[in-house]
């Protein structure tokens, strides 16, 4: 899995270079690549064996190196077919061609072998269709425990599947994957727009089915996560040019006319419309501070 890590401070950019290389001497498995957001600044495309090898290098980052970091959700790698039948590789939503460009996208496929109780098959069933996976087969070990077979898509396995899967099956539960290949489907990029400004770093492929559902998903938790500021901050999802969710994170506002305990009306209506203006003024050039809980909410499914 690949996912991109950013200094808190961007002083700190040299110095989370320098602790990388150190930690690559011992793990030749870990690999990354300077790259550059417009909403984070300079940071690093990292690519780890999996989420629990993520996990293990930000903390090292932060507890022996002490330095913050912002990560962004973890992805999986894209094999991208261009128009002109040339075949590229892309681990970011932020990296795919122009839409014009492109002849299709495919992603990664495992085969999954989920050893479960026999009486959470309906559940462990009813959580696979939800995650786009293809039945294979059904093979009981005995009358109690049972495998299930089937092919998913890697990156509807990559975060939460495994909890899932434990709580569908009151922790008794396993599960075993091979990588098969890379398969063509009908994906999509999704844009998040804050402020009317693209975030590459919460743009996201999704399958054009779960598109809708995912994007007010996301925009929601995002209206949760960001907090107010002294200007109106619209939330956007799109695909391309079709926004499909909106939601707005309403102002914080002054009380103008707590002094104005009389007289004309025109004076309160004045003083309002001079906050109004101010606030349009403070919208254009304002800057949105987005928290490291946004980044990661782009994991919630939608289910």
């Amino acid at each position: 899995v690949f996912s991109d890590f950013y200094p808190g401070p961007s002083t700190q950019f040299p110095d989370m270079r320098d602790a990388l290389e150190k930690l690559n001497l011992n793990d030749s498995s870990l690999t990354f690549v300077a790259i550059s957001s417009d909403a984070l600044g300079f940071g690093f495309r990292c690519g780890f064996l999996g989420m629990l090898h993520m996990e293990i290098v930000q903390e090292r980052l932060e507890r022996e190196f002490n330095i913050e970091v912002v990560q962004t959700a973890p992805t999986v790698p894209y094999e991208i077919l261009m128009t002109d039948g040339k075949v590229i590789e892309v681990d970011s939503a932020g990296d795919l061609p122009e839409v014009n460009l492109l002849e299709e996208i495919r992603e990664p496929v495992v085969k999954v072998d989920l050893i479960v109780p026999s009486e959470s098959i309906g559940g462990v069933m009813k959580l696979a269709e939800e995650r786009r996976a293809l039945y294979l087969e059904t093979e009981y070990l005995s009358a109690q425990r049972v495998i299930l077979s089937y092919e998913f898509p890697l990156a509807e396995i990559i975060y939460d599947f495994y909890d899932k899967l434990k709580s569908a099956t009151k922790g008794y539960g396993t599960m075993d994957y091979e990588m098969i290949g890379f398969r063509a489907n009908d994906l999509v990029k999704l844009d998040i727009l804050v402020n009317n400004n693209c975030v590459d770093a919460l743009s996201v492929i999704v399958h054009r089915s779960k598109a809708d559902q995912r994007g007010r998903a996301l925009i929601t938790r995002l209206r949760k996560e960001i907090s107010r500021h002294q200007f109106e901050i619209p939330l956007q999802a799109a695909i391309g040019t079709r926004v499909i969710a909106r939601e707005t994170i309403s102002a914080l506002r002054k009380n103008v006319t707590a002094k104005c305990y009389g007289g004309d009306v025109s004076r309160k209506r004045k003083l309002l419309e001079k906050q109004k203006a101010g606030k349009k003024r403070m919208k254009m050039v304002g800057n949105v501070e987005i928290p490291q809980k946004a980044f990661m909410a782009v994991l919630d499914p939608g289910d």
